[in-house]
């Protein structure tokens, strides 16, 4: 084999590898603008945007009897936009989430062809709620990533899985901060 054969496939296989790093950024970036406005879900939210971050057929589960029971399952975008907008609030109630926080961490994305992908998160949450009290949730988030024919990733499979889920007094208190004297 020609050393110019040679440079060729190695050059190849460095650029295969330079477009998993991207692609697994690209994943990383919807899941994250997702969680964000998750976290501020209120009339201002921008349903498209949140919309935007599933594929056309999407589906939006609840796995187990928790999570299964308490969210089901949404199939296509609009239906997903729809469940995720009555946490937005109106003119008649106000958001369901005065404070939400999701907190992802143990990431691991898999290509599993050209323009798929699974993705596995850990995911703690951390919320209180305008009706009053607040409530601690841990989940493992199963997702099937697809790339578009615009290049963008979007999430085609949202899976939650609850791990554990507690009601908590509060998030939020004005004590002073613990810390070491000077």
């Amino acid at each position: 084999m020609s050393d110019l054969a040679t440079l060729s496939q190695r050059l190849d296989a460095l650029q295969a590898r330079l477009q998993r790093f991207e692609d697994a950024e690209a994943i990383r970036a919807c899941v994250l603008r997702y969680m964000a406005l998750c976290d501020r879900l209120d009339a201002s939210t921008p349903l498209d945007a949140l919309g935007d971050c599933f594929t056309a057929d999407a589906v939006w589960a609840g796995k187990g009897a928790r999570y299964g029971a308490a969210f089901g399952g949404h199939q296509g975008r609009a239906a997903i936009v729809a469940m995720l907008a009555r946490y937005c609030g109106d003119a008649e109630r106000p958001p369901h989430f005065r404070f939400n926080a999701h907190f992802l961490c143990n990431e691991q994305i898999t290509p599993t062809g050209p323009d798929r992908a699974q993705a596995q998160w850990q995911m703690v949450q951390t919320s209180s709620f305008s009706a009053g009290g607040a409530h601690l949730n841990a989940a493992q988030l199963t997702l099937q990533m697809r790339r578009g024919a615009d290049g963008a990733w979007r999430i085609a499979h949202f899976e939650t899985e609850n791990l554990l889920s507690r009601p908590v007094s509060t998030w939020h208190a004005d004590a002073a901060l613990p810390v070491p004297a000077r």
